[in-house]
């Protein structure tokens, strides 16, 4: 018990880190600066629930996408953990990431959709994450994958919903800080993706 407890918050850490839904509070306030209360929630919620199907389907389908593609354990585990390296060493630099983020945008209902769940919520960070968390375990820690995710989106939502209020209470200085935390996190985790994939290998070689 005390195992997938650990497992869960690991899991939760490492969502919470790569969609940040703190700092991508400004993100969403300036795409939906011109829309009225309902809309903004209408695109909230939908922007949410779209990324958690998306995710959901790649953890689901991970399986099947390694076999169709060949793709081993510790070379995605390698591969994903670079990947998730970079991108919180470009946060802790303050940058909005190139992998995460999309550089022009049209300020429409579509915005649900592009770039607020892909690829801002569900972007490449956070698909190679939750599938690094469900490569080789059983049923029950993908379930607690997916679980982790969907309270993931609730509280992105929720965010989303009382932006203004939290920028005020909190400051756009504390949301930096914030970010750059999230980054260093997200850089230890890809190390830690990068080090269980080496041991994998050379467990694999012997």
């Amino acid at each position: 018990m005390n195992e997938l407890l650990t497992y869960a918050l690991t899991v939760f850490t490492g969502f919470f880190a790569i969609m940040n839904p703190i700092a991508n509070i400004p993100i969403f306030m300036s795409l939906v600066q011109d829309a009225d209360e309902a809309t903004k929630r209408k695109i909230s919620r939908k922007s949410t629930l779209t990324a958690f199907i998306i995710v959901v389907s790649f953890i689901l389908l991970g399986k099947f996408i390694f076999s169709l593609f060949g793709i081993t354990v510790p070379a995605f585990k390698i591969t994903g953990g670079v990947l998730v390296f970079y991108v919180g060493f470009e946060m802790m630099q303050s940058k909005k990431s190139s992998i995460a983020h999309s550089k022009k945008v049209i300020i429409d209902e579509n915005i649900a959709i592009s770039p607020l769940a892909i690829p801002i919520l569900a972007g490449p960070g956070t698909i190679v994450t939750s599938m690094n968390f469900v490569a080789g375990v059983d049923y029950i820690h993908i379930s607690i994958v997916i679980v982790v995710f969907a309270l993931m989106c609730w509280i992105t939502a929720v965010s989303f919903n009382f932006g203004e209020q939290i920028v005020k209470k909190i400051g756009n200085n504390i949301i930096i800080v914030i970010g750059k935390i999230m980054g260093l996190i997200l850089a230890i985790i890809g190390t830690t993706m990068v080090t269980e994939g080496l041991k994998l290998s050379f467990k694999i070689l012997k």
